[in-house]
């Protein structure tokens, strides 16, 4: 997670070059405009969500505040708003009475959607947790390491952005950009800092780009690992370099149909994952949930990934578009309607614009077909609790 490439990106970030930032990324919507906030999920998940989002209010500064449209928010008004929605849950409503509540009580603002659609079109994707199998010494098939942040990487504060970005310092003692994956793989660099090895470098790959997941080591234990930093250069997607090498059709892009590929050419293998610069360092984490960007544990089919430069990871939100439906044999076989109260709780660097959002689906089987397969239409609405009505049951 945390400010880095989802499993989904690998697929998709290429449809998405021409996405900009929308002038408006929020538009304050009337109440003939809502969505019917039905909730296509139990409201138990729900619930630890909103408690984790109002956790991470409660660390921001007393005097921060928020624009949300032409609105400004304060802090202070923002956590009410969740702590309303906590109390809402905690009276045990029905679905169609949450609705009712929340279209009652709360002011709700649409994001823009993709330049090039109709208003309010987004593309919704998804990313989930892998399980993988490691070493912590390597011994074949173990031979490929993922390393923890060797000393050689410097983080520092771009003057202009004010973002935080990796460097190294060259022979003359200069800050410049980090090594690249290949680089770093080929020469070594990190040497010294593996954390764990494992036994396929597509799922290496994979893993840095999903930023956290679970190992089972050879003794049984299971630990988790987290995203600690990256070396701070652009990602490539290897989907689009894949279909513009006229390789595989658009249509034909795929979490599995890309795997095939590189497992039915190895001689191409090495040169198609170089092909992404960015590279993606780890440490070992907390157990349970993956955290997410606002350092809080992310809640499967909760929480989203946005852009937090235009789309506010302050509020509650409610996500619609479509997800799976597997036959008993693992495939899916249809899609359907998906609407659901939703936390802005990550970010990705592919993830960028009104126009984007990226589910977390979990973990296990159908996680992972979900996050591999999504690319559907969607729409996302936030909404903050309106100043001028108290909360009616």
């Amino acid at each position: 997670m945390l400010k880095l490439l989802r499993l989904s990106t690998i697929l998709f970030v290429f449809l998405l070059m021409v996405t900009s930032c929308a002038k408006k990324p929020l538009d304050r919507i009337s109440v003939d405009e809502f969505p019917q906030f039905t909730d296509d999920l139990p409201l138990d998940g729900l619930l630890t969500g909103a408690v984790r989002q109002l956790h991470y209010l409660n660390t921001l500064p007393d005097d921060a505040s928020f624009t949300l449209g032409r609105e400004n928010y304060s802090v202070s008004w923002l956590r009410e708003s969740i702590n309303s929605f906590i109390d809402i849950l905690k009276l045990g409503p029905d679905k169609d009475e949450l609705a009712r509540i929340i279209a009652e009580n709360f002011t709700v603002y649409q994001a823009a959607g993709r330049d090039d659609r109709p208003k309010g079109e987004m593309l919704i994707t998804g990313y989930y947790e892998p399980f993988l199998r490691g070493s912590l010494t390597p011994h074949a098939p173990y031979i490929y390491p993922l390393y923890s942040p060797p000393a050689s990487l410097i983080q520092i504060r771009d003057k202009e952005s004010g973002e935080c970005v990796f460097k190294r310092k060259n022979s003359q003692n200069q800050l410049v950009p980090y090594w690249t994956r290949e680089e770093i793989e080929t020469n070594n660099t990190a040497a010294g800092n593996e954390l764990v090895y494992l036994d396929n470098p597509i799922d290496a790959f994979i893993l840095h780009i999903q930023g956290s997941g679970k190992i089972q080591l050879q003794d049984g234990t299971i630990r988790s690992i987290h995203y600690a930093a990256s070396n701070g250069l652009e990602y490539f997607s290897i989907g689009k370099l894949l279909v513009d090498q006229g390789k595989m059709r658009l249509e034909e892009v795929s979490i599995p149909t890309i795997r095939q590929y590189l497992r039915d050419h190895p001689e191409e293998q090495e040169q198609i994952l170089n092909h992404n610069i960015k590279y993606i360092f780890f440490n070992w984490g907390p157990d349970g949930d993956p955290v997410g960007s606002l350092a809080e544990p992310l809640v499967a089919e909760r929480s989203i990934a946005v852009d937090p430069d235009v789309l506010p990871q302050t509020t509650l939100a409610f996500l619609i578009s479509r997800k799976p439906v597997l036959d008993e044999s693992g495939t899916i076989k249809e899609w359907v309607s998906m609407h659901r109260f939703v936390f802005p709780q990550d970010t990705g660097s592919a993830i960028k614009g009104s126009g984007r959002a990226d589910l977390y689906w979990g973990n296990g089987s159908y996680a992972k077909i979900a996050a591999g397969s999504m690319r559907e239409k969607g729409r996302l609405y936030f909404m903050v609790k309106n100043t001028f009505e108290k909360v009616k049951k």
